[in-house]
This record gives C-alpha cells, sequence and structure tokens, in this order.
C-alpha cells in the first residue's frame, strides 16, 4: 500500500526520494539530511517518541530545494543559507522544476538518436 503524497515520511523514505544513496555501500545516505538538519534552520522535520524523524510536504520541498542548490548548482553551505534566509528570494520551485524538465529531456533526445542509429544499422544489414 503506497502512502499519500501529505502523508509524513521518514528519513529513510526522504533519502530513497533524493537518491542520496553511497555509491559503494548501495546504502542510504541518512546522515547527509541529519547534517542539512544542524545547518539549515528552517529544517525541521517533526520528531516524535523514539526520537524518529517525520518529514511533512513542506520539509521534503525544502531538503528537495537544498539538495538542488548544493549538488546541482554548486553552491556552497553558506551560499543556501543566504538564498534561503531572504524573505524575497526567488522562485526556486521553478529553477529546480526546469531544472527536471531539462534532465527529462536531455533523455528524450538521447533515447532519439540512440533509436536512430540501430535503425541506421539494421538499414545497412
Amino acid at each position: 500500500m503506497k502512502k499519500s503524497e501529505s502523508a509524513y515520511k521518514t528519513i529513510s523514505e526522504v533519502a530513497k526520494l533524493l537518491n542520496l544513496i553511497n555509491p559503494k555501500t548501495g546504502s542510504l545516505n541518512t546522515h547527509t539530511l541529519r547534517f542539512w538538519e544542524t545547518q539549515f534552520k528552517q529544517l525541521r522535520p517533526k520528531i516524535f517518541s523514539g526520537k524518529r524523524r517525520y518529514y511533512d510536504k513542506k520539509n521534503i520541498d525544502l531538503v528537495k530545494k537544498i539538495k538542488f542548490l548544493l549538488k546541482e548548482k554548486g553552491m556552497t553551505i553558506s551560499g543556501v543559507k543566504k538564498i534561503l534566509n531572504k524573505s524575497d528570494s526567488f522562485n526556486l520551485d521553478e529553477i529546480s522544476n526546469k531544472s527536471i524538465s531539462n534532465e527529462n529531456l536531455d533523455i528524450k533526445n538521447k533515447i532519439r538518436k540512440i533509436s536512430n542509429l540501430i535503425k541506421s544499422i539494421k538499414d545497412l544489414k
């Protein structure tokens, strides 16, 4: 049974959603999320009994923005802090969504090129 979009997600589910996986071991890098909590005051998951972290949609969106700025744009932690602390910060959703759309477009173009190459090879036979 799949959780609804509005349901709280565990730290492991969020790490999986963001593809925070250690390439050597294949394990989830939940420590990255815990570290980001110490660095970004805006990121505050709910901590219930047993000190388990639960992320709501607002926190998940914020983590996506942080990851986008740090990993995709190559910004520093202090640079991301400045952006997140600005009250009139630019629309990160639009920028990150545009980046995701461009990634999908790149993949579609690569698939199209591969498909055309396969067709041309078949025509040579």
